[in-house]
């Protein structure tokens, strides 16, 4: 069968078209790899450069990088549009529409990224803080545009939305340099307070962790049940507070011990009625 020289001109029209699309379509999946590989390698080039400056805040690279990284896959993305013929105006028209769109589709992931943007603007914490956010706690190890790492005192990983952040009171337990520790003891009602307080207080003032301004106290806070409340007060640096809090508890319990004093239980005293001997006259007699 012949065919007409239409319908060869036809065919070749089409073999054209189909290898234009060909070369068009590899070369936009050889620019989409490239670019892909090319945004990954640039994000750590830019970690490292930053790692080498020392003046940029540890908090602000993982940021920066990722930016870096998103920047560059958009502009990938219009290369591979460009390349099947799409006009930028048209990319631009696109963009517009699919921003709306997922804008709409997706407010909570966008509300973690403005959160995350005010939580590195207005600084409540950065990276290496030990923070407890309404009962997530944890020392910061990357604040991202979505979530902030966060590591448990008992090692565990945990992620966390910004805007829950955002939207909870913060406690930091790194941001000021020094913290005051209370450590209450009791002893018994039969103790001398005076002698307790000093023997306590000389504790405190012996151990050099603890910062002489301000001064150490050993303050009577309460009368219980079963014994006088002591209360030791004294304020060190944030990296010995741990430390300190668990030798103080040792040192003293091994110093009341040695010198006599006592660490009473809780008691309670009852006292037994006897019904029949106080029960009143029931009976008169009668004329």
């Amino acid at each position: 069968m012949e065919l007409s020289g239409t319908q060869l001109e036809q065919l070749e029209r089409l073999g054209d078209l189909l290898i234009g699309y060909g070369v068009d379509l590899v070369a936009g999946i050889v620019i989409l790899s490239l670019g892909w590989l090319f945004a990954g390698w640039a994000r750590r080039a830019v970690l490292r450069l930053l790692d080498r400056t020392p003046r940029m805040d540890r908090t602000l690279r993982p940021v920066i990088a990722s930016i870096v990284r998103y920047v560059i896959l958009i502009l990938v993305v219009v290369a591979v549009l460009a390349q099947f013929g799409v006009q930028t105006t048209s990319i631009i028209a696109i963009l517009g529409a699919a921003g709306i769109a997922v804008g709409l589709a997706l407010q909570g992931t966008l509300q973690n990224i403005a959160a995350g943007m005010m939580l590195l603007f207005l600084r409540p914490f950065q990276v290496g803080d030990y923070i407890d956010a309404e009962g997530l706690a944890g020392t910061v190890e990357e604040i991202g545009l979505f979530v902030t790492q966060l590591t448990t005192f008992d090692g565990l990983y945990r992620s966390v939305p910004n805007a829950r952040l955002w939207n909870a009171a913060i406690v930091n337990y790194s941001r000021l340099p020094t913290r005051r520790l209370d450590l209450q003891v009791g002893i018994s009602y039969d103790d001398d307070v005076a002698k307790a307080q000093a023997l306590l207080l000389g504790i405190l003032q012996r151990d050099i962790r603890i910062k002489d301004d301000p001064a150490p106290q050993v303050l009577v806070t309460d009368l219980a049940d079963s014994a006088v409340v002591l209360n030791l007060r004294c304020w060190c640096g944030k990296d010995d507070y741990w430390d300190l809090l668990f030798d103080l508890t040792k040192t003293v319990k091994l110093e009341l011990d040695e010198n006599g004093f006592s660490i009473p239980f809780p008691q309670r005293e009852v006292h037994v009625v006897s019904n029949a001997a106080d029960a009143p006259e029931t009976g008169k007699a009668r004329d």
